[in-house]
């Protein structure tokens, strides 16, 4: 599959629609904390300046792009309720954000999901629909909840206002920390380091905008090396928020705006979670490790010595599934 799927008018979001989504949500999601760490910054052999996402609301940065898709409907769309797929924080989020309108919301939710993440989700209002793992299954069975309920959509990352929405993470980061050389995200389906890369490039067209990925799961690295949208469709990783495919709009903000996409291992991944959770004393899920495991495993070239933004996308543990004890 390629990017030429998308209509020949399609637009990107721009540096203004991550600012209109920033003042559509303000009040409604937490402007997260930037934090930093001694010894992880003597580790890696740079200055890393954390944006802690963990901390969000639901736990995770997606509530970021749910609110502000929900927040955009009119009142006649708002009236149908709206629908996803996710492995959990999307879905969570959505379900957040429908509350917050006092719309109703439907979640399918793969049966491999952490349970922590299957949880959040009810907890949050939605009712959840469950599907056998991989992303054929999650789409047929949206499509069958929609076919019946008549909901609104709001992809989890293949939509322009979910990618304005989580572009609003970058943007804080970069209004406070304004001399930054890089900033690394980590990539599944897309949605934040589009939002990233657009809030970035917008801001500062100098900056280097890394995306990292599970080596498990490397279909944006082998996408953006090949020049053309490949799929995975249930790859198996402890980073289980980044077991998505690429979105199509997705694929092309990364060609246009994303410096280089790398990949790391499953035992950096987990060594990257529990230095976190032990320098920092915060708790974030394996997803939200993989751009610390990019630089400790020294796949970011010209990160020695620089300046770097790190997005800590989540902190939603299913503490009974923890591979390191």
């Amino acid at each position: 599959m390629s990017a030429a799927e998308l209509p020949r008018d399609w637009n990107p979001p721009t540096l203004d629609d991550v600012r209109a989504a920033a003042q559509r949500i303000e009040g409604r999601v937490h402007k997260t904390p930037v934090m930093s760490c001694a010894d992880i910054n003597s580790m890696t052999g740079s200055e890393l300046i954390f944006k802690c996402e963990n901390l969000q609301r639901i736990g995770a940065f997606k509530a970021r792009g749910a609110m502000n898709a929900v927040w955009s409907l009119d009142e006649e769309e708002a009236a149908r309720g709206v629908a996803t797929h996710s492995s959990g924080n999307h879905g969570a989020a959505l379900a957040l954000a429908a509350r917050s309108r006092d719309m109703a919301s439907w979640v399918v939710v793969p049966d491999n999901a952490a349970a922590v993440k299957r949880e959040s989700v009810r907890r949050e209002g939605a009712a959840v629909v469950d599907c056998a793992p991989g992303m054929n299954n999650r789409e047929a069975a949206l499509a069958r909840v929609v076919e019946e309920t008549g909901a609104i959509v709001v992809h989890p990352y293949d939509d322009d206002r979910v990618i304005a929405g989580q572009g609003t993470a970058a943007l804080e980061l970069l209004n406070s920390c304004q001399d930054l050389s890089m900033i690394l995200a980590p990539v599944g389906g897309g949605g934040l380091i589009s939002g990233t890369a657009i809030a970035a490039k917008g801001l500062n067209p100098s900056i280097k905008v890394i995306a990292c990925e599970p080596a498990a799961a490397d279909d944006a690295r082998r996408s953006f090396e090949q020049g053309q949208r490949l799929s995975m469709d249930a790859p198996d990783t402890i980073a289980d928020g980044l077991r998505a495919s690429l979105g199509r709009r997705n694929f092309r903000i990364i060609c246009d705006l994303v410096d280089d996409v790398v990949t790391v291992s499953e035992t950096g991944i987990m060594a990257a979670t529990r230095l976190v959770w032990e320098r920092m004393r915060i708790v974030i899920e394996p997803s939200a490790a993989v751009p610390v495991a990019a630089l400790l495993e020294e796949q970011v070239p010209g990160s020695s010595g620089v300046r770097i933004g790190v997005i800590l996308t989540g902190g939603n543990v299913d503490l009974d599934a923890l591979r390191w004890s």
